[in-house]
């Protein structure tokens, strides 16, 4: 996504400490979004074992619930972190690519086959960014476009999945 400056932000000093720490917190995933090289990458690999815990729930409509909310919660923070950073899709934001990559293994069997092709095309369709991801990332200069372009990467990563478990392809 192209990074442009945002609008300034109009809330107290207060406000903006306390509110721009967990939105950046949340952002970067603790500081993985710090990471030096490859912050996405690195993020939706930090993202793995969480994405294991998920499909631990008890149930799918609970697991779905959880993605959903953690993807509002992160267009929030996204939104504020890229205030915060001066730009929209700052490197340090990698929440985005964990809620893509929670819709992306969002009621797949897990095995480490699933696990592995899920992690490579998640990275390929953020790469590539086909319709509608593109769409976000280049007319949504807010948390919702950094957000939901991961969002649409991760469904056809899930789609391409789905191809790949009926088809036998992953052995499950």
């Amino acid at each position: 996504m192209k990074t442009t400056p945002l609008e300034s932000d109009s809330s107290t000093p207060a406000e903006r400490s306390s509110a721009d720490l967990a939105a950046v917190a949340w952002a970067s995933c603790l500081g993985a979004g710090y990471f030096p090289v490859a912050s996405g990458t690195f993020g939706t690999l930090v993202a793995l074992p969480f994405a294991f815990l998920l499909s631990l729930l008890p149930s799918k409509v609970l697991w779905a619930l959880v993605v959903a909310l953690y993807t509002a919660v992160t267009v929030w923070a996204a939104h504020r972190a890229g205030k915060r950073f001066g730009v929209a899709d700052a490197r340090q934001i990698v929440a985005d690519e964990w809620a893509g990559f929670f819709v992306a293994m969002l009621f797949v069997p897990w095995t480490w086959k699933t696990a592995a092709a899920g992690f490579f095309l998640f990275r390929l369709f953020d790469v590539l960014k086909p319709w509608p991801a593109n769409y976000f990332d280049r007319r949504l200069r807010n948390g919702f476009g950094v957000t939901f372009d991961d969002v649409a990467a991760g469904v056809w990563t899930r789609l391409a999945l789905e191809v790949l478990l009926r088809t036998g392809l992953l052995g499950t």
